[in-house]
């Protein structure tokens, strides 16, 4: 098989399993959180935010702002974690190719 043949199936298989990992990461539930555990917030590994927990406590008319600071240190804490998920994962995938670093996939 000629290089160009064999660099053809190489990235089929990247893709295939790329697809497989990206439809893995929707089931994949990360929770973030904020204020010691007072916000957290749930995620999947695709980035839809689908839970989020206030404790009572800390809810003061009076301070809305604290509140909001929690909630988006909470969603941001979340969302970090895919993004470390996905680039751990997408280091297995394309482990083997001998991408120049700092190059990531998909483009």
């Amino acid at each position: 098989m000629t290089n160009i043949g064999k660099m053809l199936k190489q990235a089929q298989q990247l893709q295939q399993r790329m697809g497989e990992m990206q439809n893995a990461l929707g089931d994949l539930v990360v929770e973030g959180a904020a204020g010691g555990g007072m916000v957290t917030a749930t995620m999947t590994g695709k980035g839809d935010l689908r839970a989020l927990k206030i404790d009572p406590k800390i809810v003061d008319p009076a301070d809305s702002t604290l509140l909001e600071d929690l909630v988006v240190a909470a969603v941001n804490d979340a969302r970090a974690k895919v993004e470390r998920m996905v680039a751990e994962e997408m280091g297995k995938l394309t482990g083997g190719l001998g991408l120049p670093p700092g190059m990531k996939l998909p483009f």
